[in-house]
C-alpha cells in the first residue's frame, strides 16, 4: 500500500520568503519553458498541450487513453523486470497499466552511472507525485519512468559528481570503449571498481561506506547500465518507485513496431512539418534546441552493435550515417522493422510521439530542456495522429539542509541572490557590510557630467565627441574602482563571507546547479534512507519556482 500524498492542489502554497525563487526571473529557465509559463507563445506547442502551474479549480479532466486496450501484453513483461529490479509494487502497478481506464502519467531519463545526475530522482518523485494528484482527483492513473537505454551518449552517462568534505569530485567509468553501442547492451566495466575506491575516499564516514557496500551490490563489472540503474532507483524509491520501463524491452519494440512503420512511410510529410514548426520558433525569436537536419530521419539503426542515425536518399534509398556505403532500399527498411522491431530506435524528436503511441500518455513530466525542443517533436505527434498528450515541466529541487536554511534566513539573504552571479552576491554583502560607497557617487557624477554636455557642444559642437570618450573612461574608471571596493566590502565580515560561501558552494558545486551535477545515490549516503520521503512530503508540484528541499526529520 503506498503512503498517501500531501495534499497539493486543494490549499495554497506557503513560502518563506528567503527561499522563493521565481526560475523564470532568475533566469534558471530556457526561454520556451519561461514564456510558456507565463502563458505566452503556447501554439509552438501544438498539438501538444501545457500543463502549467494548478489553479484553484484542480486538475483537469483527461481522457480515457486510446492506447489502454492494447497495453496487455506490454504490462505483463513489465511485471516481471520490475520483479527483477525489486520494485515492491512490480505487479500492482503493471495491473494498472494494463487497465484501459488508467491514465499514464510518464517521465524518462538516461540511465546514468550511480542513479545519474540528482533531478533523475527528483523526475521519479515528481513523476509518481502527479500520478497521485490524478487519483487524488479521482482518475485513475500510473506513474512509469522510462529508462532512456537506447541512447549512445556515453559521455552522458558514464560520469559522476560527489560531494566531499573538501568539496566536489568527479568520478568517469573512462574512455568509451565501444562508440556508438546503445548504453542498454553495454556493462560498466573494471572502471566501476576504481570509481566505488574513489568514493569511499573522497566521502568518509561508516554510514557512507555501509551505502557504497550497497551500492556494489547493483554496481559491478559486469552489470549493466540499464539493469544497476533500475535497481537502485527501485531499492531507493521503494514503495514511491513508478513502473521502471526499459526503452530496449522487446515487448515494448514490437508495440512500436506500427508506428515505426509509419514514421518511415510518412517522412517526407514529416520533414515538411518540421521545417515549418523550426520557421515559426525562429520566427519568434527563439532559439532552436535541436539543430534542423534536412534529409535526415528521426531514427536509427542498429547495425554491427552500431546505432547510427538513418538518412534519406533519393530513390526511395536510405544510408547510415558515417557509413553511406551501408543502406538499402526504404521497402527493406520496412521490412526489417516488421522482423526485428528492436533495431530500429527512435532519436530525441520522434521519441516523445513514440512514447505517447504506446503508452496512451496523460501527462509528459520533462525537464526544462526536454520542454524546449518539444516544441519542434510536437509535430511528430501530428503526423503520426498520435493523440495529444499534456506536457508538464518537471519541479526543480535544491536539497537545503536544516542549518543553512536557518542561515539563509537569519542573513535574510535571498536564495536567489545566492545562486546569481557572483558580482550580485557581493554587491549585497557589500550593501550588508556597510553599504556600496561608489554606486551613489557614480550616480552623481553621471548627472553632473550629463549637465555638461549641452554648454559644452553649444561652445563648440566638434567637443560632442571628446566628451563622450572622457565620460566613459571617467564611469568605465569608476566601475573598475567600484568592482575592487564592493569586493572589499563583501570579504569585510570574514565569517559571514565563508559562511555565505559555503552555502552557494554546496548548492552550485563546481559553479553548476546542485541537481543537475552531484549523482542521484550520493545524497541518500549522506542522510540515509529518508530522503526519499523527504522529496515525497515537501516537493510541490509547482514547476515555476526552485523547490528546496530539507533532507532531514522526515521519516
Amino acid at each position: 500500500m503506498i503512503p498517501p500524498m500531501p495534499n497539493a492542489l486543494s490549499s495554497p502554497v506557503i513560502r518563506r520568503p528567503e527561499l522563493t525563487v521565481d526560475l523564470a526571473a532568475a533566469r534558471l529557465l530556457p526561454p520556451l519553458p519561461s514564456a510558456w509559463l507565463a502563458g505566452r507563445d503556447l501554439d509552438l506547442l501544438e498539438p501538444l498541450r501545457f500543463l502549467g502551474p494548478v489553479g484553484p479549480g484542480g486538475l483537469p479532466a483527461f481522457p480515457t487513453p486510446a492506447a489502454g486496450s492494447g497495453r496487455g501484453e506490454l504490462a505483463e513483461a513489465l511485471a516481471a523486470a520490475n520483479r527483477a529490479y525489486g520494485n515492491p509494487n512490480a505487479d500492482r502497478l503493471a495491473a494498472r497499466l494494463a487497465d484501459p481506464a488508467v491514465r499514464v502519467v510518464v517521465s524518462g531519463q538516461q540511465p546514468g552511472l550511480l542513479g545519474g545526475p540528482l533531478y533523475a530522482l527528483a523526475k521519479m518523485v515528481a513523476v509518481s507525485r502527479w500520478a497521485a494528484a490524478l487519483e487524488e482527483s479521482g482518475q485513475p492513473a500510473v506513474a512509469v519512468f522510462w529508462v532512456a537505454t537506447e541512447d549512445h551518449d556515453w559521455a552522458e552517462v558514464s560520469s559522476t559528481v560527489v560531494l566531499g568534505p573538501d568539496g566536489p569530485h568527479a568520478f568517469d567509468l573512462g574512455a568509451d570503449p565501444e562508440p556508438l553501442t546503445p548504453v542498454g547492451m553495454r556493462t560498466l566495466g573494471p572502471g566501476i571498481d576504481g570509481v566505488l575506491r574513489g568514493l569511499a575516499e573522497a566521502v568518509p564516514g561508516d554510514r557512507y561506506a555501509e551505502w557504497l557496500q550497497t551500492l556494489g551490490r547493483w554496481h559491478r563489472p559486469d552489470a549493466r547500465f540499464g539493469e544497476a540503474f533500475c535497481r537502485l532507483m527501485a531499492h531507493l524509491l521503494g514503495q514511491r518507485c513508478p513502473l521502471l520501463l526499459d526503452a530496449m524491452l522487446p515487448a515494448l519494440k514490437a508495440a512500436e513496431r506500427p508506428w515505426l512503420r509509419r514514421l518511415v512511410e510518412r517522412r517526407g510529410k514529416l520533414e515538411e512539418e518540421l521545417a515549418r514548426r523550426d520557421a515559426a520558433i525562429e520566427a519568434r525569436g527563439y532559439p532552436l534546441q535541436v539543430s534542423p537536419q534536412r534529409g535526415v530521419s528521426p531514427l536509427f539503426l542498429l547495425r554491427h552493435g552500431e546505432r547510427r542515425r538513418i538518412e534519406w536518399r533519393e530513390g526511395d534509398r536510405f544510408a547510415l550515417r558515417g557509413r553511406d556505403g551501408e543502406g538499402g532500399t526504404v521497402a527493406e527498411l520496412l521490412e526489417i522493422i516488421e522482423e526485428n522491431p528492436g533495431v530500429v530506435s527512435p532519436g530525441v524528436l520522434a521519441r516523445p510521439a513514440m512514447q505517447d503511441a504506446v503508452l496512451g500518455t496523460a501527462i509528459q513530466v520533462v525537464g526544462p530542456g526536454e520542454l524546449s525542443y518539444m516544441a519542434q517533436a510536437a509535430v511528430t505527434h501530428a503526423v503520426l495522429e498520435v493523440e495529444p498528450t499534456h506536457v508538464a515541466l518537471r519541479p526543480q529541487t535544491l536539497l537545503l539542509e536544516a542549518k543553512q536554511v536557518e542561515r539563509i534566513e537569519e542573513l535574510g539573504l535571498p536564495l536567489a541572490t545566492l545562486l546569481g552571479d557572483r558580482g550580485g552576491l557581493d554587491h549585497w554583502l557589500a550593501e550588508r557590510n556597510g553599504g556600496d560607497l561608489v554606486t551613489p557617487v557614480r550616480q552623481r557624477i553621471e548627472e553632473a557630467l550629463a549637465g555638461l554636455r549641452e554648454p559644452a557642444v553649444a561652445a563648440d559642437p566638434g567637443l560632442e565627441r571628446p566628451f563622450e570618450k572622457t565620460r566613459e573612461q571617467i564611469l568605465r574608471a569608476l566601475d573598475l574602482f567600484g568592482e575592487k571596493a564592493v569586493g572589499a566590502a563583501a570579504r569585510k565580515n570574514e565569517v559571514v563571507n565563508r559562511r555565505v560561501q559555503q552555502i552557494r558552494d554546496a548548492c552550485l558545486p563546481g559553479g553548476k546547479l546542485q541537481e543537475r551535477i552531484v549523482a542521484s545515490a550520493h545524497y541518500p549516503g549522506k542522510y540515509g534512507p529518508e530522503l526519499v520521503e523527504c522529496y515525497w512530503n515537501q516537493m510541490e508540484l509547482d514547476a515555476a519556482h526552485l523547490q528546496v528541499i530539507v533532507p532531514e526529520g522526515c521519516s
